[in-house]
């Protein structure tokens, strides 16, 4: 099974009152962070939702501002497109994950019970999701996932979650 990662970066950031993405944790950005705890997991790995210099443009579908589920339907289109099977996501403030995360997610459709936006969804859900996005406001990814019967995985290991400034202040001390 391919894997294809992707580092979901389009969000307005709004609660973080600032760019998530290029905020610094140890000297990198949080995006830097996300690409590199996703990597291990997939074959390759993109970012959904911004321009990244050397990376194809991954717009969230159908348009921008639709949330994590954006994001994920134009990863999926972009995954059909270029062979993949699967698509392992992630979002830009989870700077560490479980190290056996695709082990636990596989087989998909399946989500992290914490997180609902870390999952693995087959390809071939592509069209469900595209369903969902024009045909309604329901844009969670736990409904949606509870919806087509993915399942939702406890892990011992709980990323971490950065909304605000406070939150990486806080990953920062620790």
């Amino acid at each position: 099974m391919r894997t294809l990662g992707i580092v979901l970066a389009g969000g307005r950031s709004s609660r973080f009152g600032s760019d998530k993405a290029r905020a610094f944790l140890d000297g990198q950005s949080l995006l830097d962070h996300a690409l590199r705890a996703l990597a291990p997991h997939v074959d390759a790995v993109v970012v959904a939702g911004r321009a990244v210099p050397g990376q194809p443009l991954i717009s969230d579908w159908p348009a921008p501002g639709l949330g994590p589920m954006g994001g994920i339907a134009g990863a999926l289109r972009h995954a059909e497109s270029e062979g993949f099977d699967q698509l392992l996501c992630s979002s830009v403030d989870c700077v560490r994950l479980p190290p056996d995360l695709r082990a636990l997610l596989e087989p998909g459709p399946a989500y992290l019970e914490s997180q609902p936006v870390i999952g693995l969804w087959p390809v071939s859900l592509r069209r469900e999701i595209e369903v969902q996005l024009t045909t309604g406001d329901d844009r969670s990814v736990r409904r949606f996932g509870n919806r087509i019967g993915a399942r939702a995985v406890a892990a011992d290991f709980v990323p971490p979650n950065i909304n605000t400034a406070a939150d990486l202040g806080r990953l920062t001390r620790l």
